[in-house]
């Protein structure tokens, strides 16, 4: 009883692993939203590729229920009014904020989006969690840098100081460096334009 899992963003699913693993399940997270989305727009180009969802000429001027299917106000053609227009119905129903979205209707894009909502859910789960695993992180390492003793805080200082001087050597060499790429990408330059024929 006390072994299942809870339905929070940041489950016990989440609580025993690294940020590194986190990290990783993230970007198969993100990977899945960016195939579900994908699919989300492949099947809305299906559906608005399809020619029974325009409407003619003559079926323009006056709206009117045709035996094959409904037509609704977006110019949403069903083919089957029993099954499609239900589970538009209800797609519509769960979602009552996005009527437009929901009326394109098909099975394909149902499911895509469905897809979508889900691989969003485990992406923003998985963020929670990484954030609070940083968090938890921060809060242990704060109490170990205040119980250190004045000689190692010194021995620290004194490292952060060596790295910050070595920062700015780095960044005066990569200078220098930059400069002689320059040089020597002007001399090429030089000698390709003496070597050309006039």
């Amino acid at each position: 009883m006390e072994d299942k899992p809870s339905s929070s963003p940041t489950s016990t699913i989440y609580i025993h692993k690294s940020t590194q693993e986190l990290a990783l399940e993230g970007r198969r997270h993100l990977e899945e939203t960016i195939d579900a989305a994908f699919l989300i727009l492949s099947a809305m180009n299906d559906e608005l590729c399809n020619p029974s969802l325009w409407s003619t000429t003559n079926s323009a001027s006056i709206p009117h229920n045709t035996t094959t299917g409904v037509q609704h106000t977006n110019g949403d053609v069903l083919s089957d009014s029993s099954s499609s227009a239900s589970s538009s119905a209800s797609a519509s129903h769960s979602h009552p904020n996005n009527h437009n979205f929901d009326n394109i209707g098909g099975g394909a894009l149902d499911d895509a989006r469905l897809q979508y909502k889900s691989s969003v859910a485990s992406l923003r789960s998985v963020l929670v969690a990484i954030s609070n695993a940083q968090k938890a992180k921060a809060s242990e390492t704060v109490p170990i840098s205040s119980s250190t003793s004045p000689a190692d805080q010194t021995g620290i200082e004194t490292l952060e100081e060596h790295a910050d001087t070595l920062r700015k050597e780095l960044a005066s060499k990569n200078k220098y460096l930059k400069d002689m790429i320059n040089h020597l990408r002007n001399l090429v330059a030089d000698l390709s334009a003496w070597q050309s024929p006039c």
